[in-house]
């Protein structure tokens, strides 16, 4: 499925209609006849798999080619050549479809708790561990975007801003409640983090802190602050930032 990974909302209006594609049911036939053909299917064959026309196949075939769940060419079929034009088959793309509504990575959290075994070291358990990979995954991640964008100096503001990217893109949905601080209304790795919150909420609190340190943000902290539905934590002002009473800030 051709989707811009960099943009949430497209890959997200992408997977939804590509599942809208599929809700029609000679349609969705046809699609699992061609997955499990293993083989290019022409069209007369995927006609004969639903008992509808070649014509109407044609039309529900080029729809499943423009969502990009299939791609079709020409060739012989059963790669045996003969005299004349050859016909176009079609096949599976690569394309894998998922819609969670609100977000959810759990790929994410798999992928670190993977690190955190591979890594164990001897003078830590498991817990730590899973801790200090999501720790060096969020800073390896803002360390990258900081060579990426090349912002120069970040304070609090400016900082947020370029942090909402990586938050809208691993589903946190990051809501500006004040120019120096985000409220994230989404938790990207529930129901799991309601089985195991120590765990899964250090890890997220560690990765949202190790980003904000690659990324080299000053004045900001990620803070464990759970709300019910909500992610269990907040990005503000750190305590340097927040100026004494009677004092204004440094800019």
């Amino acid at each position: 499925m051709a989707v811009d990974p960099t943009s949430p909302a497209d890959a997200a209006g992408a997977a939804i209609d590509s599942v809208s594609v599929l809700g029609e049911d000679s349609r969705r036939r046809m699609f699992a006849f061609i997955r499990r053909a293993r083989r290019g299917v022409t069209r007369d064959e995927a006609a004969a798999s639903v008992g509808i026309s070649r014509k109407l196949a044609a039309f529900h075939l080029d729809k499943l080619v423009d969502a990009g769940l299939l791609r079709a060419h020409y060739e012989p079929p059963g790669g045996i050549r003969k005299v004349g034009r050859q016909p176009k088959v079609y096949e599976p793309t690569d394309a894998q479809i998922t819609v969670n509504i609100p977000d959810r990575r759990h790929e994410l959290l798999a992928d670190l708790l993977l690190d955190a075994v591979l890594t164990e070291g001897a003078d830590e358990n498991a817990a730590q561990a899973a801790v200090r990979a999501a720790g060096r995954r969020g800073r390896d991640m803002g360390e990258a975007e900081r060579d990426r964008t090349r912002p120069g100096r970040l304070g609090p503001e400016r900082g947020l801003t370029a942090c909402e990217r990586m938050l809208d893109l691993h589903g946190y949905e990051p809501v500006r409640e004040t120019p120096a601080q985000v409220r994230l209304r989404n938790c990207p790795f529930h129901p799991l983090a309601a089985k195991a919150p120590d765990l899964v909420c250090g890890m997220n609190h560690a990765f949202l802190t190790g980003y904000l340190e690659g990324l080299d943000i000053t004045g900001v902290q990620a803070v464990l602050a759970p709300e019910p539905g909500e992610c269990c934590v907040r990005l503000g002002p750190s305590a340097a930032a927040i100026p004494e009473k009677g004092k204004r800030p440094s800019a």
